[in-house]
């Protein structure tokens, strides 16, 4: 019994000894022939990951606040590109008022001028002159149209005031109806004399201003006379047409 019992007593001391093992960790990487090892942590990779997040932080910082971001343009219905398509024409600027009045006075015949208003007087009928003749240019011979004009202004001087109808019995027959002007304010403005549609044919367009009866003035008023050119025995004359 002593020896058992010194047995068991060197058996408790050299367990006691002994410290107690610990279970040994499982790897977690490969098992191979030649045993279990661990892969080893590249500092490479948590090198390049601290490079990366630096620079964005750096780009962040130098942006601009409020920067236009830019995005892509669509692409046109017909799949052509749009660098190559001519730029739109800019609109024409409006006209203006100053644009508008230049237009139209270069719009205007050479020479013409504004007419006088009424009431001007006799101070405004060259103004009137102008104007017809700027407008209908003449296409008369000089001989011709001496005539015509003669024959017009005696002819509306006639018919106005009555004055000297005897000389024209076949365009007052009976010395037609009554005037209806006085001589005393009766005036003529203007006249020119041009071909009416042919050779042959010619008007006389007369601009004046008389008096009625009543004693009413107008000025501006306007009368064509219409004559037509026969010739006998190679002498042309030009015979007023009786007004209808």
């Amino acid at each position: 019994m002593t020896t058992s019992l010194r047995r068991d007593s060197c058996d408790l001391s050299q367990n006691a000894e002994k410290p107690p093992r610990t279970p040994r960790p499982q790897s977690s990487g490969r098992t191979g022939t030649l045993g279990t090892y661990s892969l080893p942590r590249s500092p490479r990779l948590l090198l390049i990951t601290t490079v990366i997040l630096a620079a964005a932080g750096v780009a962040l910082l130098v942006l601009p606040h409020g920067a236009p971001t830019r995005t892509p343009a669509s692409p046109s219905p017909e799949g052509t590109d749009s660098a190559s398509l001519p730029p739109a024409a800019s609109p024409a600027p409006a006209a203006t008022h100053e644009n508008t009045a230049s237009a139209s006075a270069s719009a205007r015949p050479v020479g013409a001028s504004a007419l006088p208003p009424h009431g001007e007087g006799a101070a405004g009928d060259p103004a009137i002159q102008k104007a017809l003749e700027a407008a209908w240019p003449a296409d008369l011979p000089a001989g011709d149209e001496r005539r015509l004009l003669t024959a017009g202004r005696d002819l509306l001087r006639a018919d106005a005031t009555g004055f000297g109808r005897a000389k024209w019995p076949e365009v007052f027959p009976g010395q037609g109806v009554a005037p209806a002007f006085g001589t005393a304010r009766f005036r003529i403005q203007a006249a020119i004399a041009r071909r009416d549609g042919a050779p042959d044919r010619a008007v006389v367009h007369l601009v004046w201003a008389g008096a009625d009866r009543g004693g009413a003035f107008t000025d501006g008023r306007i009368t064509d006379w219409l004559f037509t050119r026969t010739t006998s025995k190679g002498v042309s004359t030009w015979t007023p047409q009786p007004r209808i």
